[in-house]
């Protein structure tokens, strides 16, 4: 029997990118994104926010790509497989991280064109500007799906 497991999560970057190189020459580069969704509650009626933080690895010639292009805020839709890994925090506290081990990594935003609704594609072309920043966003209502 076959399996898949994917997972697909638009954010921004919390930090730079940081690149390094392992000693086979392929190259790696880590992305911290956070993911954030707000809802209203239905009891209080106060608007809610939520963020979740992944810890995303890029390999190859588009982690050389990410790392050229990509910048603390920068908003990307990435793809990749994603477990889930315990640890002690600094002050001695259990923790948990989020690993994305990504397939694709997708532009929404670059250092140029931050916040104003360009995009590029992972391979470093210019794909054709959005009229809206927001057209791959979740949607807002997202407490109200049933399931």
């Amino acid at each position: 029997m076959t399996t898949w497991h994917q997972t697909i999560i638009i954010g921004n970057l919390g930090r730079d990118p940081e690149l390094r190189y392992l000693q086979s020459g392929t190259a790696v580069c880590n992305l911290n994104v956070a993911v954030s969704e707000s809802w209203n509650d239905r009891q209080s009626g106060e608007r809610r926010e939520r963020t979740t933080w992944y810890r995303v690895s890029v390999w190859g010639a588009q982690a050389e790509t990410c790392n050229q292009y990509l910048s603390r805020g920068s908003r990307v839709l990435v793809t990749g497989t994603v477990s889930a890994r315990a640890y002690t925090n600094n002050a001695g506290e259990p923790a948990a991280s989020l690993d994305l081990r990504a397939r694709d990594v997708r532009f929404m935003s670059s250092r140029q064109d931050d916040d104003r609704g360009g995009s590029f594609d992972s391979g470093g072309g210019q794909a054709p500007r959005r009229d809206r920043p927001d057209d791959f966003a979740p949607p807002s209502d997202v407490g109200e799906i049933p399931f």
